[in-house]
Order: structure tokens, then sequence, then C-alpha cells
């Protein structure tokens, strides 16, 4: 999913370039799950551990080539961060961990159930941890996504897991990542390094133990595990290229875009089973995400008319 730091500011129009990036971005977190689930007959910790370590050379690369490694230096040279960029790289390999996991045992439809989940969590931590006031839209939307997930847990006999914790993780490391004092290139791009020595520590110990995938089992697998990081870093910093251009309206709308594809792969390509609980619990995330749209896309609006005032 997208960058959570590259947040971006109000515009009194939308650049046409960033909403290239952006939508660019959004298609191709859509169609990701084909992706990891060709890769399904390895463990989602090998594949996590390929993603992380192939993401440093192509974050490093762009790095160099946006003449932005000044930062990059400096925030090594601060225990501060580098302990912030630890805890961030933690949340979001969890997050990570549980979406290829999903995605490779037939639970994509829950994944996109989490991200739909995902900006109406993000507002109730909003409330809950910096105290900000919640519109009458919010509070309604975020009424019925708790309705949808109850539906889900009565219906499995349990919380939605997949879905909950996606949406918890997303919402804890976008809280935290924007705490982080660098630019969201920078900040994955630490956070991969930091993550670097582990991953390749686990994948020796895979290929080491006869487990790993890694040259071992035919050349479309080594072709697309050190794929990994071209379809993990490229979409989150073409994302973060894209956001500054754009209203926090339009962004808020184009954030649907990837769990709609990820939704419909699961049903139309996947062939994954879609009962009536999880009809109505869609239904009414749906209807939450609408009402949330809405009353975000008036209260732009309203500020608008507001500054030509």
């Amino acid at each position: 999913m997208a960058e959570p730091n590259a947040v971006p500011v109000p515009f009194d129009g939308d650049s046409p370039k960033g909403f290239a990036f952006a939508l660019t971005a959004y298609l191709l977190w859509g169609f990701l799950p084909f992706f990891m689930k060709a890769l399904s007959h390895m463990s989602a910790g090998e594949v996590i551990a390929h993603r992380i370590l192939w993401s440093v050379p192509v974050a490093g690369i762009i790095l160099v080539a946006l003449g932005r490694t000044a930062d990059v230096k400096a925030a090594l040279r601060s225990p501060r961060i580098l302990v912030m960029a630890a805890v961030t790289a933690t949340i979001i390999t969890v997050n990570w961990g549980i979406y290829v996991w999903a995605i490779t045992h037939d639970r994509a439809v829950e994944t996109a159930l989490g991200y739909y989940i995902n900006p109406l969590f993000s507002i109730f931590l909003g409330a809950v941890l910096l105290k900000e006031k919640l519109s009458r839209t919010q509070k309604a939307a975020i009424g019925l996504a708790v309705v949808a997930v109850a539906v889900l847990a009565y219906d499995a006999g349990g919380l939605p897991w997949i879905s909950v914790s996606l949406a918890f993780t997303w919402g804890i490391y976008a809280y935290m990542r924007k705490t982080l004092p660098v630019g969201p290139n920078q900040g994955f791009f630490l956070e991969v390094l930091i993550l670097g020595l582990p991953a390749l520590c686990y994948i020796v110990y895979l290929q080491a133990t006869g487990q790993g995938h890694f040259g071992t089992t035919g050349t479309l697998d080594v072709v697309m595990l050190a794929s990994c990081g071209l379809v993990t870093a490229i979409p989150l910093m073409i994302y973060a290229n894209g956001a500054k251009l754009l209203r926090l309206s339009t962004i808020g709308i184009m954030q649907y875009i990837a769990p709609t594809m990820i939704f419909l792969i699961a049903l139309f390509a996947f062939h994954e089973p879609f009962g009536p609980a999880k009809m109505v619990a869609f239904l009414f995330i749906w209807a939450a995400l609408a009402i949330y749209t809405w009353g975000m896309v008036s209260a732009s609006r309203a500020r608008r008319r507001l500054a030509d005032a």
C-alpha cells in the first residue's frame, strides 16, 4: 500500500503529473496479488526476506538519482532516528508478512477488506492518540465499519484477524512514520537498510538448510525473488512523488483503487468464496467509505470556498 509519510498538501488543483504518478502506484499495488500468488509455493518469511533485501539496492539507486543521499547520511548519524526507523521497519514487516501469507493462502478477500478499513481506522487513531475531533460523517463511517467487522466476527466465530491486523499495523505504521524526521524515500531506504542484515541472514539460513528457493528450484524463482525489490520499492517511491502534487481529497478517493482491484482479483481470478456474511460486511464497508468520502470532499470544497472568499 501507500507510503504514509508522503502526506499530500492541499492544492488549488490537481497536477496531471501527480495524478499519473498516484494512479500508476495504485494500479501496481492492485496487481500485486498476482505476483505474490506466483510465490505461494514459498513461505511468507522467505518472500518477505527477499522483498526487504532486494529493496535496498533499488531504493539506494533511486536516492542517488534524486540526489537525496545527504539526508540518509545525516540520519545514520542520529541514534534517535535509527531507533525510530527500526520500530517502523518492524511494524511494516509484520504488515507485509500478514499480506503475503493471506494472498498465498487464498485469503485475498480479507486483505481487500483490511485495506478498505484502513483509512477509517487511521481516523479513529487520530481521535484516540492525537485527540482530533471527529465529524458526524466520520463517526458514522467508523460505526458502519465496526458493524462490518462484527458481522464477519459473528459468522466466523471470531475476529477477522487478517483484515483487522492489516488495518491495525498499517494505521500504527502510518502514525509512527509521520514522526520520523526524514522524507518518504529516505525513510523507506532506512527501514530496508536496517532490516537488510537480518533478512540476509535468514535467506542464508534457508539456503544452507535446503529450505530456500533462490537458485535451487529454477531460474523463474530466482527472477521472481530478485524482482521483489522492484515491486516493493518502485510503487512506494512513485506514490511519494505523486501524492505531494495532489489534493488530499483526490488521494483520499484514489486510495480505494488498490483494494477494489484486490477484491475483484480475489473473486474472479482466484475464485475465493464470498458468502452472504462477507457480502453484508462489504456492503457496510462500502457505505462507510461513501459517507467518509462525501464528508471529506464536502470539507475540501468548503475550505476552497472560504479561501476564495
